[in-house]
């Protein structure tokens, strides 16, 4: 899978959240500044030839669809993130968060919360 650039992301963000439309939806929904309706029809276009998105003409208008699930490019480039930053341990990744005071001990009960209800199901 290829690591798409942050426009390509921001993109293809506004497709999973609508999971179908068109480029006009697509530019509803991306947070401002909005790039302009060309350039993100040519990202739509470029995320369509990398196989990220399926593009069906009803009419004149293209509706575009995800081929990739939000969950499986995360975890692809989450994993490669955690490897090249933080020698491939997410507990280095959770401590450089909590010394930066970027994550809270409420919120890492809460994540020790939800491993230990993740490996009861696995006893």
């Amino acid at each position: 899978m290829e690591k798409l650039t942050p426009n390509e992301e921001e993109a293809m963000q506004a497709v999973w959240n609508s999971q179908n439309g068109t480029i006009k939806k697509f530019l509803e929904i991306i947070p401002e500044p909005k790039p302009p309706y060309t350039t993100l029809a040519s990202t739509v276009k470029n995320l369509e030839r990398k196989k990220f998105i399926l593009g069906e003409k009803t009419g004149n208008t293209f509706s575009y669809t995800p081929l990739i699930k939000e969950e499986e490019y995360k975890k692809t480039f989450m994993g490669e993130f955690v490897n090249d930053y933080f020698s491939n341990s997410y507990k280095e990744l959770v401590t450089f968060f909590a010394n930066q005071e970027k994550i809270s001990a409420d919120d890492l009960k809460e994540i020790i919360k939800m491993i230990e209800k993740g490996n009861s199901h696995d006893a």
